[in-house]
C-alpha cells in the first residue's frame, strides 16, 4: 500500500458509510484483513505518519472551536484521525489553511478514536501480534519525510493563538462556530506554550508589517 492506495481506500469507506463511524471502522477492517498483514501494517504506518504530520498546532486552534467542549492532547489526536477520515483533499486543505475547515460539517465531535488502531485491529487479526510493536522505525522516519513533500503548510500553522489573534487566523471558522466562546484552553502554566504564543504574536504581526509595506509597494531602503 501506498499513499494513493491509502487515500483511495479511505475515499472507498467514506463514500459507502457517510457520517458512520462504526460502519466505516468496521468497513476498512474488512477490507484490510482481506488484503493481507502486510497491507493491513503499512495502512497503520500511513495513517500514523499522516497524524504526525497534522500535529500544528494552528490546526489544534481549529479542532478547539470546532470541538463541543475543547480539544485536548488526546482529543487532538483523535481529531487528527477525524480529519483523515474526511478524504485526502480535505485533509491537504485544512494543513494548507485550517480555516478551510469551516467548509466541514462537524459530526462525532470531530473524533474518531479507533481510527488509529484499524490497521492494528486487521494485523493481529490475521497474526496475532500488534502492529505497533511491528513497525519499523528507520522507514517510519523515511515514510514520514517523503510524505510531509506532499504538505503545504499555512504560513503561522506552528503556533498556538489565544482570543483574539485566534480570530483573525481563522476568521471563518470563528463565525461559522458561534458558540466559542472566544477563550482558549492552552495551558499557561508550560513556559513552552506561552513562548510559543508569544512567538505566534511576533510573528503575525511581522506578516501584517508585510503586507502593509507591500500595499505601499515597499520603502526605500
Amino acid at each position: 500500500m501506498n499513499k494513493e492506495s491509502f487515500w483511495d481506500l479511505i475515499h472507498e469507506a467514506k463514500n459507502a458509510c457517510g457520517q458512520d463511524m462504526d460502519a466505516m471502522l468496521a468497513y476498512l477492517k474488512d477490507r484490510l484483513v482481506s488484503m493481507g498483514h502486510a497491507q493491513a501494517q503499512n495502512f497503520h504506518d500511513i495513517i500514523h505518519v499522516y497524524e504526525d504530520l497534522a500535529d500544528k498546532f494552528g490546526l489544534w486552534d481549529a479542532a478547539g472551536i470546532m470541538k463541543e467542549y475543547g480539544c485536548s492532547d488526546d482529543g487532538f489526536i483523535d481529531f487528527r484521525a477525524w480529519l483523515i477520515a474526511q478524504g485526502r483533499e480535505v485533509y491537504f486543505a485544512a494543513l494548507a489553511d485550517p480555516d478551510s475547515l469551516a467548509d466541514v460539517v462537524p459530526y462525532g465531535d470531530c473524533r474518531f478514536e479507533q481510527l488509529s488502531y484499524v490497521g492494528d485491529y486487521a494485523y493481529e487479526q490475521l497474526t496475532g501480534k500488534s502492529a505497533y510493536d511491528q513497525t519499523d522505525w528507520s522507514a517510519y522516519e523515511a515514510l514520514l519525510m517523503k510524505l510531509e513533500q506532499d504538505i503545504v503548510y499555512k504560513d503561522g500553522i506552528e503556533f498556538p493563538r489565544e482570543g483574539a489573534d485566534l480570530k483573525k487566523y481563522l476568521p471563518r471558522l470563528c463565525a461559522k462556530h458561534p458558540e466559542w466562546d472566544g477563550q482558549t484552553r492552552w495551558n499557561l502554566q508550560l513556559k513552552e506554550i506561552r513562548d510559543l504564543i508569544h512567538a505566534g504574536k511576533d510573528y503575525d504581526r511581522h506578516q501584517t508589517s508585510n503586507k502593509k509595506k507591500r500595499s505601499r509597494g515597499g520603502e526605500a531602503r
